[in-house]
């Protein structure tokens, strides 16, 4: 296992309680990614906002897995 993996989950001692903060934290990145697109629109940089853009659907469908794993956990543990 790689340096820091389980860390988190050995530090709430709950899995599905480190999964749900990691999922905000990602929400958190979606929305800062998704900031940053109008900037990119306006002065003509579609492949840079096109970038972003996916960016910003690849971080909404990892919150969205991230709590569907906490919810998952929770009923497992």
């Amino acid at each position: 296992m790689p340096a820091g993996r389980g860390r988190l989950c050995t530090m709430s001692g709950n899995p599905s309680v480190s999964l749900s903060v990691m999922a905000d934290h990602v929400d958190r990145y979606q929305q800062e990614v998704g900031d940053f697109v109008p900037g990119f629109q306006l002065t003509e940089h579609d492949d840079v906002a096109g970038a972003l853009v996916e960016a910003e659907r690849a971080l909404r469908g990892a919150a969205r897995l991230l709590r569907r794993a906490a919810k998952l956990a929770a009923s497992a543990h």
